[in-house]
């Protein structure tokens, strides 16, 4: 008889020491999938940031083709901000060793940033041709 009551009272219930193994399981398991979906959710916005600045950049090549003008050698800066996200394209145009041709590459960075601390989002590059310095 003894036996059986306490068979009984073993089945009866949880001990406080279980519950709170259990509680602190899930709690480890809740933080996790929080963590993960800040991750997530950082990963997702820096994405979007990256597509825009790649659209930027590509924008900026097409305005120059379809002016059908290469600017001049050097450095040139513009802002090309997309949508709420200030940008800043950075167009380095060198003339190559056939002077028709330039290299042009179109570097997309945020507005504001200092230059030791700013982050490159995108970069293109295409070889555009001098139509006004062809000789014949």
């Amino acid at each position: 008889m003894l036996c059986n009551r306490a068979t009984r009272r073993h089945i009866a219930g949880f001990t406080l020491l279980e519950v709170l193994v259990a509680l602190v399981i899930v709690a480890v398991a809740l933080g996790a999938c929080l963590r993960a979906t800040g991750l997530l959710a950082d990963s997702s916005a820096g994405m979007r940031e990256r597509t825009l600045a790649q659209w930027s950049a590509t924008n900026q090549l097409a305005r120059m083709r379809l002016a059908n003008t290469v600017p001049p050698p050097g450095l040139h800066r513009t802002p090309c901000g997309q949508g709420r996200i200030a940008l800043t394209c950075e167009d380095t145009v060198v003339v190559l060793e056939n002077p028709v041709f330039h290299l042009v590459v179109v570097s997309v960075y945020r507005e504001g940033e200092g230059l030791e601390t700013r982050v490159r989002l995108a970069q293109v590059a295409t070889v555009l041709a001098d139509t006004s310095n062809q000789a014949f």
